[in-house]
């Protein structure tokens, strides 16, 4: 079994003391990165036991998730599930850079910047001329996408020859309308100073690098009325304007992505309006539905003596089901998503069990992770992929749609041999 290279939750403290115990990620040098507002750190492993050169570099970059990275979890995500990452790169001759940030929350934009740093570390330690593949996991292919079109801007060379993504949300991220609020609304009632468990979801929804990735985000509970066409929040407006005018993508490499989602159309079976978390208890009545078309309530949150509040929505796609990479579990909640920490929270705050029928929904579309039309299109949503429709070069989809950046079999074998056929 794998679990995702990027969790979004981070590590429960006995799982990363095991895993850490079992088997540390075996790095031959590191380097520490920095900007005036951020830092980084990059941990190289040489192609072959002994080496100390560098010689056919493959940077990939971390993805969104609360904190720092820490090299040992990514290291096992990548290497200890199904397919053997990092050792079967390093076979093929090739240096694997894997690309930490200190904190993973920061504005896409400032990490980029360490990306760049570490993009020119790595030239700069290259033994001859062989070109670098960059890249990255989730947010780590948007920070090294906009790290390769900037420096192309700024006409400095980065002797990339292949740019890769891995189920990187490029045409946005999605999370139910009605978790977010529900995140802030537990926040809000029940959290504050010295209860993290209660403050950590909201104040993931509300960081830098969440409103620049999702389509559509909502900063607080309060009820509102959402139409389609609206949603997106100011920092995902300027970073997409940033974006552009570096040229919206790198022009010299190949362009390469995979997906953890389907590219058939085949969705995960969520049915639309159906109710995916009901809370009933003496502090917080709550009801979270999946999204449908039309007009519909997506969230009523009510606690006994203030107004409830609702979230309702208009012209929204069946997003839910669609395919695509699925949310990530935490493992240091019982394997909950999306929806099941809605439920969590609300046992947390009522002292009983919560109803879950649904625990994680889409959270990476197909669409978005091979960048081939809006999540907001809903003929695209459930289409089959149409590669000439696609900003990258070549792309594989999933068989199923599975979790987001799970390292399996199907996607690492194929990023394998297309990295070798270069």
């Amino acid at each position: 079994m794998s679990n995702p290279v990027v969790n979004i939750w981070g590590t429960s403290e006995e799982a990363a003391s095991a895993a850490a115990q079992a088997a540390p990620a075996p790095w031959d040098t590191k380097w520490d990165l920095g900007t005036r507002t951020t830092s980084g750190t990059a941990w190289v492993f040489y192609s072959s036991p002994g080496e100390k050169t560098l010689k056919r570099p493959v940077i990939l970059a971390d993805g969104f998730a609360p904190g720092g990275t820490r090299v040992d979890d990514l290291y096992d995500g990548l290497q200890n599930g199904e397919y053997p990452f990092v050792s079967t790169l390093r076979e093929a001759g090739f240096d694997v850079v894997l690309l930490g940030f200190a904190d993973r929350t920061a504005s896409i934009l400032d990490n980029a910047e360490v990306a760049i740093q570490c993009v020119l570390r790595a030239i700069a330690d290259r033994e001859g001329e062989h070109p670098l593949t960059v890249g990255g996991f989730s947010m780590g292919g948007l920070v090294t996408r906009y790290a390769l079109a900037k420096l192309e801007r700024q006409r400095m060379r980065h002797e990339t020859a292949t740019y890769l993504s891995y189920d990187t949300p490029h045409r946005g991220a999605w999370l139910p309308l009605g978790v977010q609020a529900f995140a802030h609304y537990v926040k809000d009632n029940w959290g504050g100073p010295g209860k993290p468990v209660l403050n950590s979801f909201s104040d993931l929804v509300n960081s830098p690098a969440a409103r620049q990735m999702l389509r559509w985000h909502l900063e607080t509970a309060t009820g509102t009325t959402l139409d389609v066409a609206d949603g997106q929040h100011q920092d995902r407006t300027d970073f997409l304007e940033a974006l552009d005018r570096m040229g919206d993508w790198p022009q010299i490499p190949r362009l390469l992505g995979v997906a953890n989602g389907t590219g058939t159309g085949a969705g995960n079976d969520i049915p639309a309006g159906h109710s995916a978390m009901e809370a009933y208890g003496p502090h917080l009545i709550g009801r979270l539905d999946a999204q449908d078309t039309g007009s519909q309530t997506v969230a009523r949150l009510d606690k006994p003596g203030q107004e409830p509040a609702e979230i309702r929505t208009t012209g929204f796609p069946e997003l839910d089901a669609a395919p695509g990479g699925l949310f990530p579990v935490a493992p240091a909640f019982n394997d909950a998503a999306n929806f099941g920490i809605a439920a969590m929270l609300a046992g947390l705050v009522n002292k009983t069990e919560a109803q879950l029928t649904h625990n994680a929904s889409t959270f990476v579309p197909t669409i978005s992770a091979v960048s081939s039309a809006r999540i907001d299109d809903p003929d695209a949503l459930y289409s089959k992929i149409d590669p000439q429709h696609s900003d990258l070069h070549d792309y594989h989809c999933a068989t199923t749609n599975e979790g987001h950046t799970t390292m399996t079999r199907e996607l690492g074998e194929w990023i394998v041999n297309k990295l070798k056929e270069a």
